[in-house]
């Protein structure tokens, strides 16, 4: 298997995890899933730092995002499947 571009940790996950420098948009990601490293194809719909997520499917605002199998926050915003996921369209629930 070629080297993934988005790791998810769990199959609830709504985003994953950039691990490759210069992701850039319309890239069709290879996707690995670690729990049971199942691979999926994602494609990306803006340039996305290493470090940072992607939705994995449409998230509405309100929604709760999972990421490492675990609630991260809500969306302060819709995020659509391939975007880019970070404090523009996301906060955390602790205040």
């Amino acid at each position: 298997m070629a080297a993934p571009q988005l790791l998810v940790h769990d199959k609830k996950d709504s985003v994953g995890v950039v691990v490759v420098e210069g992701l850039k948009a319309g890239t069709n990601m290879l996707c690995v899933v670690t729990a049971d490293n199942s691979s999926f194809r994602l494609k990306t719909t803006m340039d996305v730092p290493i470090g940072h997520k992607i939705a994995l499917k449409n998230i509405k605002k309100g929604d709760t995002v999972w990421k490492y199998g675990h609630d991260i926050g809500k969306a302060v915003a819709d995020i659509a499947k391939g975007e880019h996921v970070h404090v523009h369209n996301l906060k955390t629930k602790r205040w």
